[in-house]
């Protein structure tokens, strides 16, 4: 995900052809400037029906020293109520520095201004006692109003009932080709591009949204599932440590793994986080639109997640010793 920028936006009331419109101008804390109009839902060119997209590619071959075993954490689905509209892991200290608002499981405590120390001493969600905190922006139904304080209090755009997952799902992987090294404690990990709508490139997407009963395709739009089945969002990080550094605002410590799930040179495999959501809908055309920066305009493409590793040593010790064991664990 590119940096979370740091900005706030004016609104000018225009009058054209006798209808109002709303034009957003956000002004970056560097002086810059960008353009959007204000919109409730994504696009019609957001939404593709799910039986359209081709399979996704296999998976690369495991060799003979691949880390097989998988670690379920399992931190509920919020049923606590915790959001807000801080980034700690991209922009720590500044309150509301998201512009849109993040769900969390996990460490109860994280907001801006949360510390190693704070988050070491705080509650959790996870049932086993991981202190982590994981992370992500907001999914909403449109055509329904906010009824809470933190949905009335949006703004930039994001409005609509707050949609909670069905199903929440914290699984830590290991690599294809060889074994993992645990991470660091305090960690910060970040997935996707929440500006990637008008990013130059897509190398930062990482968006993978899907259905639960077709679950080997994966789309960069939203999904139109089958009556029934359940919406999704796979959500997974860069794996492959730089082995010094922890923290930073550019994606130098942690990087993604090769198609061939070799780490690039000078850094180890470290665990494989994945969060994947599912959420149950009435119907294939229920409008939802992900929570973004206003001129993003809810594109699922800008889909991301955040993660701080608050485990302490001995229990991510365990998780990298189940993995390279070739076990499936739950903590």
């Amino acid at each position: 995900m590119g940096r979370e920028r740091r900005w706030f936006t004016v609104l000018i009331c225009l009058v054209i052809g006798g209808a109002l419109t709303v034009a957003i101008l956000g002004v970056s804390r560097d002086g810059g400037a960008s353009h959007g109009t204000a919109s409730a839902t994504g696009a019609p060119g957001d939404f593709v029906d799910i039986r359209d997209v081709p399979p996704a590619r296999s998976k690369p071959l495991r060799g003979p020293d691949a880390s097989t075993g998988t670690v379920t954490v399992d931190c509920g689905r919020n049923e606590e109520a915790h959001y807000n509209q801080d980034n700690l892991v991209v922009s720590p200290g500044l309150r509301g520095g998201a512009h849109h608002t993040h769900a969390y499981v996990g460490n109860l405590s994280t907001d801006a201004r949360s510390t190693d120390a704070s988050l070491a001493a705080a509650p959790t969600t996870c049932r086993g006692g991981d202190r982590s905190t994981y992370y992500w922006p907001v999914l909403r139904r449109t055509d329904r109003p906010a009824t809470h304080a933190y949905e009335k209090a949006a703004g930039h755009g994001n409005a609509g009932e707050i949609l909670q997952p069905d199903d929440v799902r914290l699984e830590f992987g290991g690599n294809p080709v060889g074994k993992v090294v645990p991470m660091p404690r305090f960690l910060h990990a970040v997935t996707g591009d929440a500006v990637a709508l008008t990013s130059t490139g897509d190398e930062n997407v990482r968006a993978r949204w899907g259905c639960a009963s077709i679950p080997d395709r994966f789309t960069t739009r939203y999904p139109r599932c089958p009556a029934g089945d359940r919406l999704t969002r796979t959500l997974t990080f860069p794996s492959c440590w730089n082995g010094l550094d922890t923290a930073g605002p550019e994606r130098t410590h942690l990087t993604f793994r090769a198609a061939n799930g070799v780490c690039p040179e000078d850094t180890f495999a470290v665990p494989e986080l994945t969060i994947r959501l599912a959420y149950d809908l009435p119907g294939p055309d229920v409008p939802i639109a992900l929570d973004s920066f206003p001129e993003q305009r809810h594109s699922p493409k800008t889909d991301h997640a955040m993660f701080v590793n608050v485990m302490t040593d001995a229990r991510m010790a365990a998780v990298a010793d189940c993995l390279n064991a070739g076990r499936h664990c739950r903590q």
